[in-house]
């Protein structure tokens, strides 16, 4: 029995030798191959290569194209010398239209004759557009020079101020604005308020980056002045609200949620930044992302879900749907590459409307994907929502994707002159939301609409296209990646971004391009199935509607429809025609206006 012991110990110890030489050998090789190769690519870093890329080439083709992509790698070399900020696009410019396509996002008709209104526009877009002519500088030239029907305030019972002026907290804009323009409540006093709050609660939420308490009650001083004097600039005019905190604000820290760019300042306002200033709005605060737009996670902590705090808020908009639902600001500004206004707005309960990729300038905002990348409102109403991008869209003359059409809203055009779909494959199959979703259906046919059945295009593998989106984010953060101040970013996982990054350098450059081509296909068909209807209502998650709708560029409008099991809220969504906002927001108004749950808010910790 010991002898047995002895000789399995000696034979134990025997492999081990022999393994420790084996490994030895093969890291002195691989320092030996190093050291006589150097960095030179060989024949067999092709082979290699080849398994990534799924290709298979013969020994004579790899020894046919070496000196080629020898060339090739010192290209990369030369190119990497040249420094680049994430604000330059590339030549390549996406478009989501077709050609037959001819969207104009024109006024529908009215029902009923207006009653006198009040003058909510009047030149206000002339005066946030000083530098546009009919074609736009800069601007897409697709059914340019069409003008914009000016937006009025329907005629309602007039509000009184409140014994508690918190008691605004979570209301519309669209009251804020009555009691503003009224004079019972200043831009000042509503500031305050709100700063209060964002003090009080924020830290709980972690959704706030940078309180610009300073700059805020500046904006509120000027906006009491300007309007006593009688020089009321519109509907935003002294409304407190709260932005993404990836768009530029001059000489306020703007930092994409990151540690490597906390204390980023730019000399620059964003184009969004600019026009809510000009439509009067005060800026209250800088809210959290998650880092680089992915999630609810930054250098600070993690976001919180205002109607339950041991949830995340969702991303990348966390900060921006998490204040508004709170009743920290009046509004906030998100983006949206692939679900970021949508999935947070329905976390956190609010209304959100993520705009056909153009409508809105992305210049001075944190460039993610150039073909996806969108910028849109996320408010407590929809009807909040149209009046906020009434006031950011358009050109600027600066992001040459920028289209030059109208937005012609009229919260009381005629349902009957829409034409409304209904995703019917995802209604029917089973999900946690299923009950809630069924009842929106039934909410809408209430209402006098006549939902048709609508599919997706099927033909097409949609998860797939996403290496378009991991293309484009690991050039916009190349530098990053090969600086290693990736290492620095709070989420250091497979699903975050510097492995995402990293892993986005190994897509060849034929097979994004061959997606793009996919894309256009996709485009085409969904240009089709659309000609059958104006929106069509979807569950918020159903599978493929996300990222396809974001790759086709369609305007996407969200709303609560329930709560699940967890007391959290939950949406459902209305996706219109490109360009096609006033539509999408009709549609979803008519469910909003027939349920309370937009009338619902959370119950507040400090």
């Amino acid at each position: 029995m010991r002898h047995r012991q002895r000789s399995k110990g000696s034979s134990g110890l025997g492999l081990l030798l022999v393994l420790g030489a084996a490994a030895a050998l093969v890291i002195g090789g691989a320092f030996a191959l190093r050291h006589f190769k150097g960095n030179k690519i060989h024949t067999e870093d092709i082979a290699s290569a080849e398994k990534i890329a799924g290709l298979r080439f013969t020994h004579k083709e790899r020894n046919l194209m070496l000196e080629d992509l020898r060339e090739t790698a010192g290209s990369y070399a030369k190119l990497r010398e040249v420094a680049i900020a994430n604000s330059v696009p590339p030549a390549l410019r996406f478009e989501p239209v077709i050609p037959e396509t001819q969207q104009t996002d024109t006024a529908l008709p009215s029902p009923t004759p207006r009653p006198s209104p009040i003058e909510w526009r009047g030149d206000h877009k002339e005066q946030n557009h000083p530098q546009i002519s009919n074609a736009g500088p800069g601007g897409n030239h697709l059914n340019v020079g069409l003008p914009s029907s000016p937006y009025v305030l329907p005629a309602t019972p007039a509000i009184e101020r409140p014994a508690n002026l918190e008691d605004l907290a979570f209301a519309p804009v669209t009251a804020l604005a009555r009691l503003i323009r009224s004079g019972k409540v200043t831009s000042t006093e509503l500031t305050q308020m709100y700063l209060a709050r964002l003090k009080k609660y924020g830290p709980r939420l972690e959704c706030v980056i940078t309180l610009t308490e300073d700059l805020a009650l500046a904006q509120a001083r000027r906006a009491d002045e300007e309007i006593a004097a009688g020089r009321y600039r519109g509907p935003l005019h002294g409304i407190p609200y709260g932005a993404k905190d990836l768009l530029a604000t001059k000489g306020i820290r703007t930092t994409w949620g990151s540690r490597p760019y906390i204390d980023q300042v730019p000399d620059h306002d964003a184009t969004v930044i600019e026009r809510l200033e000009r439509a009067g709005a005060v800026l209250v605060a800088k809210l959290t992302l998650g880092e680089l737009a992915w999630g609810d996670v930054w250098y600070g902590g993690k976001t919180r879900n205002p109607w339950n705090y041991e949830q995340g808020s969702s991303g990348s908009s966390a900060g921006s749907a998490s204040a508004t639902a709170a009743g920290l600001v009046g509004f906030a500004i998100g983006t949206e590459t692939w679900g970021s206004i949508i999935s947070p707005s329905t976390r956190c309960g609010v209304a959100g409307l993520r705009p056909t990729y153009g409508r809105v300038s992305r210049a001075g905002a944190m460039a993610l994907s150039w073909s996806m990348d969108k910028i849109g409102p996320i408010c407590r109403s929809v009807e909040d929502c149209a009046l906020v991008f009434d006031a950011i869209h358009g050109p600027d003359g600066k992001e040459l994707s920028v289209v030059d059409l109208p937005f012609n809203w009229d919260p009381a055009a005629d349902l009957k002159a829409i034409r409304v779909g209904y995703l019917k494959k995802a209604f029917e199959e089973d999900s946690k939301t299923k009950e809630n979703d069924q009842a929106a259906l039934n909410v809408l046919r209430a209402a006098g609409l006549e939902l048709v059945p609508f599919e997706l295009p099927a033909d097409f593998p949609i998860q797939p296209l996403a290496i378009i989106l991991s293309a484009e984010s690991a050039a916009a953060f190349d530098e990053l990646t090969r600086s290693g101040r990736d290492d620095l970013m709070a989420r250091q996982e497979r699903n975050a971004w510097p492995n995402a990054f990293r892993a986005a350098r190994f897509i060849p450059a034929v097979e994004y391009i061959q997606a793009n081509r996919v894309r256009t296909l996709l485009m085409e068909e969904m240009a089709e199935r659309m000609k059958a209807v104006d929106v069509y209502v979807a569950p918020s998650f159903a599978d493929d509607n996300g990222l396809l709708t974001n790759l086709t560029g369609h305007p996407a409008v969200v709303v609560p429809n329930g709560f699940d099991e967890k007391g959290s809220p939950t949406s459902i969504s209305f996706i219109g025609g490109l360009y096609e906002e006033a539509k999408t927001l009709r549609v979803a108004l008519a469910y909003e206006q027939a349920t309370d749950f937009h009338t619902k808010h959370p119950v507040l910790k400090n």
